[in-house]
This record gives C-alpha cells, sequence and structure tokens, in this order.
C-alpha cells in the first residue's frame, strides 16, 4: 500500500465523525485500523459514544486516550495538568507501537493536532511520527483536530478544513449524546 497522509481540521463540527467514517471504509475493504484518541478522556463512564461503534467493527482497534475533562457538574475542564501529558505520553507510545507492528494498513491520531495546540504533544513528536510514515508509507496516516500547524499541513498529501457557517452551540445548545460525543 502506498499510503498517504491526511489532516482533517478546522473550527467547524465533523472531524472524528468524518476520520470514522474512513476507519469504517477502510475496516469493509479487509485494512486494519487503529484509531487512537488523544485527550478524549477515558474513564469508567465511557460517554464518548462512538467508542461503543468501533469496538464492534472487526479490524479497528480503538485506543483511547486521554483525562477525563467531563467533570461531575457537566462542565468542561480546560488547561494542562501532569497527568494529561502523562496520557499524551501514553498515546504516543501506542503511536510507535501500532506502527511498529505493521499490523494496520490505516492510522488515526484523533485530536493529535489539538494535543499539540496545547502542548500535551511537541512539534519534533509529531514530526516524527510524519517521518516515520514517509520513510514507510505502508499505512494510511490521518490527524484530526483544531488548530492544525502550516508546518504540518505542508507535510499532508490531503487537507480538509471544516469551517463553521453555523452552529447551534453559539445559541446556548451543549453537546448531545449520539450526535456531538
Amino acid at each position: 500500500m502506498n499510503g498517504k497522509f491526511q489532516i482533517y481540521t478546522g473550527e467547524g463540527k465533523g472531524k472524528t465523525t468524518a476520520s470514522m467514517g474512513l476507519a469504517l471504509r477502510a475496516a469493509g475493504a479487509g485494512l486494519g485500523v487503529a484509531f487512537i484518541q488523544f485527550d478524549k478522556g477515558y474513564s469508567n463512564q465511557e460517554h464518548y459514544a462512538e467508542r461503543h461503534s468501533l469496538r464492534l467493527i472487526p479490524n479497528i482497534d480503538l485506543y483511547p486516550t486521554g483525562c477525563e475533562r467531563i467533570q461531575k457538574d457537566g462542565k468542561f475542564r480546560f488547561g494542562v495538568q501532569p497527568e494529561d501529558r502523562a496520557e499524551a505520553e501514553r498515546a504516543l507510545r501506542i503511536v510507535s507501537r501500532v506502527i511498529a507492528e505493521r499490523k494496520h494498513q490505516v492510522v488515526v491520531l484523533d485530536e493529535i493536532n489539538v494535543a499539540l495546540h496545547i502542548g500535551l504533544v511537541t512539534m519534533e513528536e509529531v514530526m516524527a511520527i510524519i517521518g516515520l510514515h514517509a520513510a514507510d508509507p505502508f499505512f494510511e496516516l490521518l490527524m484530526t483536530g483544531r488548530y492544525a500547524k502550516p508546518e504540518v499541513m505542508e507535510h499532508a498529501d490531503l487537507v480538509t478544513e471544516m469551517t463553521k457557517v453555523k452552529h447551534y452551540f453559539d445559541q446556548g445548545l451543549f453537546a448531545r449524546r449520539g450526535i456531538e460525543f
């Protein structure tokens, strides 16, 4: 396989959803998919509904990482704590292992752009992943999340920017289970 490097970014809704569509299509074609989520909270409550679906699909291996950011009162915890950095390091170890194993033909790094933007991972770490892909493109690499850096995008073969034109969140509607998470 001559895998390409894709980025889904932008302020609009749908980056993770689009990456799940690619994962679903690849799995349906018999390709192995590693879906690695950066900073998406991993706890017993498992409020990200897409994980339930991804776990049901043969050929997709899901690796959620990150500390829980939804607090008991329902508010989102911003900022970076040492445990957030530790979880990002765990995600990077998973990425390295997945690439070295050569079991997956599609590797999705969900929200890695945000992880880079807020300092959970470094530019050097992201560029090292891109370098592994460039040296041996046996897999399709997809990075998602807002705030994709120009220096990362210049290496991509495809960049899709989701643009928000209008969003009900701006009118006070919060994220809904099964639709936004």
